[in-house]
């Protein structure tokens, strides 16, 4: 019963959306009907527009993500591993995340200009933070005695990480790598703000020169879609790597 009802009430949502806007109650100007919102979306579909916008914003969310990934994987690698890099690296990183990611839009413009490098690396930073976080955390839980045994068992301190530490951090990892996916869309849709010629955040922005609030609705529609989409990839990949313990 419960799934019924939770199955139903977005419909009844959209219906009273739908309803509430064809009486007059909800102003078209500033919420569109559903209907209205779908006919946007054939629209900037059927053009060729909204491929095009998907491909420039997912190609900035994969370069961006990927150096996330590589640095703050790395770093958190050799925070977790040493208690000297711990020292060391893990209060400048401390520092960085307690700045505000959307401030330093500006100095990004100052330092590479408004073309696609500022955009990647709000993107990156975005990223970066939740898997550093998550994999030094994961790798700090890691079952001292485990590691001792690998090593009274001859493991190279290479094959003890490789074997045996990425492994058991691997689910943490991979937690951290479904909120990095997350921020990474969200600072995407602040960072295409930045001078973008391409991308979901240009057909947002042209659509408001052209009080095109229907495809505005509709262009958030697809950022959260496009996230909801890379959030399940990971999610199966996380139960995929995680089958062992469920047995």
């Amino acid at each position: 019963m419960h799934t019924v009802i939770r199955a139903l009430s977005p419909v009844a949502v959209l219906i009273i959306w739908q309803v509430g806007s064809a009486l007059g109650i909800i102003p078209q100007d500033r919420l569109p009907a559903p209907s209205l919102i779908a006919e946007a979306g054939w629209e900037v579909l059927s053009n060729g527009h909204l491929l095009d916008a998907i491909a420039a914003s997912a190609q900035r969310v994969v370069i961006g993500l990927t150096i996330g990934v590589l640095i703050g994987v790395g770093l958190g690698l050799l925070v977790g591993l040493s208690k000297y890099a711990d020292s060391i690296v893990d209060p400048n990183m401390q520092a960085i995340r307690a700045l505000p990611l959307f401030g330093l839009i500006p100095l990004f413009i100052l330092w590479f200009g408004i073309g696609e490098m500022p955009k990647v690396l709000l993107v990156a930073l975005g990223a970066l933070f939740p898997l550093y976080l998550n994999t030094s955390a994961a790798i700090r839980q890691i079952d001292p005695k485990l590691v001792e045994t690998a090593r009274v068992l001859g493991f190279s301190r290479l094959t003890t990480i490789r074997d045996l530490i990425v492994p058991g951090a691997m689910p943490q990892i991979l937690v951290g790598l479904r909120q990095a996916l997350a921020i990474a869309w969200l600072s995407l849709i602040v960072a295409e703000q930045i001078a973008a010629t391409s991308g979901l955040g240009y057909l947002i922005n042209n659509a408001r020169d052209f009080l095109r609030t229907d495809i505005i609705f509709f262009g958030l529609i697809v950022y959260a879609a496009l996230g909801l989409i890379t959030d399940a990839i990971v999610r199966a990949l996380e139960r995929y790597t995680t089958r062992y313990q469920n047995r």
